[in-house]
């Protein structure tokens, strides 16, 4: 398995890997044997592709190039034939991508969710707050530290939907941006004794090196839902449309689905995501399953 993965230092890489492709017409795609998987850092970040990956290898014979981007990212790569197969968890751009032709036999994945974490002494109260909404009001209100991911991703997506929702533009000198994946973002948080949104999965690895602690949680607002796209090997004729297949195909079949029902339960007694291969996401949000 081969793994890029890019944060703000190294975004100067990625623009010189995406007009490397734009000018010889996307040739970087994953052809024959390979496979290019543009996916969400938190999957990276989690360990979960260090399990799924070699055991599609092995099952398929195609080799995985896996490039850990934000969900923007990875679907803008998807937009321009710069990889064959998408992992990523923001729903509603993900719509927009399939609706555009770009995509197609899009799958539902697994679920976990999102917490706010913080500073134990939480000078924002946010362990009291009665839904994240009013948790994101109370840091904003006493200027304490917020980071957040500024990438695009689906995490931040999320999160600029929530102060949406609560009308309310987070700005200001208590407002960081980090420009970076999950992990770094919640190493910036700690560095400052901030506020983050994090999945849950990339939170509990890299706990142990954190002062952070998880402050909020459970609020149906915080449901993170993972997808599989294939990219359109019609509208791009260099994308690996057979590779790109075999892989939507496996991340929902029982063998991968297992993994993913036990992955984290050695190391934390608990999963990190919530196999749901086969189910709708209409299913799954009627299902109840939000603050598992």
């Amino acid at each position: 398995m081969a793994v890029l993965t890019f944060s703000i230092r190294r975004w100067s890489v990625l623009v010189a890997l995406s007009l490397a492709s734009a000018l010889v017409g996307g040739a970087s795609c994953g052809t024959g044997n390979e496979v290019i998987l543009a996916t969400t850092t938190s999957t990276f970040d989690s360990g979960l592709l260090d399990e799924l990956v070699p055991a599609f290898e092995q099952q398929s014979g195609y080799g995985v190039k896996v490039i850990a981007v934000g969900t923007g990212q990875a679907l803008r790569m998807g937009s321009q034939g710069d990889a064959d197969v998408l992992f990523v968890h923001a729903p509603s751009a993900e719509r927009e991508f399939v609706n555009s032709g770009a995509g197609m036999n899009r799958r539902l994945v697994m679920h976990n969710d999102f917490v706010v974490v913080g500073p134990a002494a939480d000078p924002a109260g946010v362990s009291s707050s009665t839904d994240v909404l009013v948790a994101l009001d109370s840091i904003r209100e006493v200027g304490a530290t917020f980071v957040s991911r500024g990438d695009d991703s689906g995490t931040h997506k999320r999160e600029l939907s929530l102060w949406a929702e609560l009308g309310r533009e987070p700005t200001g000198g208590w407002y960081k941006e980090s420009g970076q994946g999950m992990g770094a973002t919640l190493q910036l948080a700690n560095q400052l004794n901030g506020y983050t949104i994090s999945d849950r999965s990339t939170y509990l690895v890299q706990r142990d090196n954190l002062d952070l602690a998880m402050l909020h949680e459970g609020d149906s607002r915080l449901l993170n839902i993972y997808h599989v796209i294939q990219v359109n090997p019609e509208k791009f004729g260099n994308v690996n449309g057979d590779g790109g297949s075999a892989f939507v195909q496996f991340v929902i079949s029982k063998d991968a689905q297992e993994i993913i029902r036990r992955f984290g339960m050695e190391r934390f007694g608990q999963p990190l995501f919530f196999p749901d291969g086969g189910m709708t996401e209409r299913e799954l949000l009627g299902s109840g399953k939000e603050g598992q």
